[in-house]
């Protein structure tokens, strides 16, 4: 069986600092780091956990819990991207993920318990509400942690640029001629929700358009049931109704295209429509979401990094980091007549 012997003799470099390569440590360069790491594949190395956690002392597991409104977790699109992404990268690190809930056998704990009775060495929140009190006893908690998808000044944070996305979004629209632009919102109870519509608010004011109060439909918590709603209200203005809609979400978009197809109206041709997110399926629909991209993938890789470093720290220095978004320009915008 390999040993980190075999791989410190492989490489050249120290048992050391191909230990400290392993953890993840800051001191040892990224050059170094990638030639351990391809040997430890090339070898086929995989540290005994029992040996490792006595010689580190850490469990070699981070905690994933998901506090949101819908109560679907890994179903909606977004979170599973985000976890997959996460997933690869700390399993690289020689981490294992591990799913945390409020019940350990049949019995109601809080997170921060069920995290202290796996002994997990950190935890990653996927959240849309911050005032959540579970979410708040898990940031005072010793236990690094890090949150997805809002800000605060509280714990270490990973979003989107929500805000310039929704401004992409008008933008475009504005390009292609549309003047009467409506937004379908996500709940202001979550960051998301409240930054993309400011994001939208502040893109019309640049172009100088009008915003009614009608051409606000609330989707809720960014679901596709929502969405249908949503549009339906907005289609119902009759001779008063927008030429194009800015959706929150792309599950709220799928929902609003299902309202237009059976109100007969046509996507683009009566009605441009923009999402936000780039959930696989967008691609795949007809007609092609057009949609503002989130980088699940770097949002993944980044959250890992930011945790990684807080645990093998034990720092209470938190960071912020906002991923930039971009437009995906498919079939369902299309210029005013």
């Amino acid at each position: 069986m390999t040993t980190i012997y075999d791989i410190a003799k492989k490489t050249g470099f120290s048992i050391t600092t191909v230990s400290r390569a392993l953890n993840n440590y800051t001191d040892v360069s990224e050059k170094t780091k990638k030639k351990i790491l391809e040997a430890v594949d090339e070898m086929g190395y995989y540290p005994n956990s029992i040996a490792r956690s006595l010689t580190t002392k850490k469990s070699w597991t981070i905690g994933v819990i998901f506090v949101e409104d819908l109560g679907v977790g890994m179903k909606h699109p977004f979170f599973s991207a985000v976890i997959e992404s996460f997933k690869q990268n700390v399993e690289a690190l020689g981490y294992d993920i591990i799913f945390l809930s409020q019940n350990i056998g049949g019995e109601e704990k809080s997170y921060v318990d069920h995290a202290i009775h796996r002994g997990v060495d950190g935890i990653i929140v996927m959240c849309s509400d911050f005032d959540d009190v579970e979410v708040q006893k898990l940031i005072e908690s010793p236990i690094p942690s890090l949150v997805v998808d809002l800000h605060s000044d509280k714990s270490s944070v990973i979003y989107s640029d929500n805000y310039r996305g929704s401004i992409l979004a008008v933008d475009h629209l504005v390009e292609l001629g549309h003047r009467n632009i409506a937004h379908i919102k996500g709940s202001e109870q979550t960051y998301a929700g409240l930054e993309r519509l400011r994001g939208f608010r502040s893109g019309m004011e640049k172009h100088q358009l009008d915003v009614p109060s009608s051409y606000i439909a609330d989707g809720g918590f960014f679901s596709y049931e929502g969405g249908y709603e949503a549009m339906q209200n907005i289609l119902a203005l009759g001779e008063k109704r927008p030429s194009a809609v800015f959706v929150s979400g792309d599950n709220m978009a799928l929902g609003a295209l299902k309202a237009c197809k059976e109100a007969g109206v046509s996507v683009p041709d009566d009605l441009s429509i923009v999402g936000f997110d780039d959930i696989e399926i967008s691609k795949h629909i007809t007609p092609a979401l057009t949609t503002v991209r989130q980088d699940t993938d770097l949002i993944g890789k980044k959250a890992s990094e930011v945790l990684v470093h807080q645990i093998n720290t034990r720092s209470r220095d938190y960071a912020v980091v906002m991923i930039p978004v971009s437009l995906v320009v498919r079939e369902s915008t299309k210029a005013v007549k």
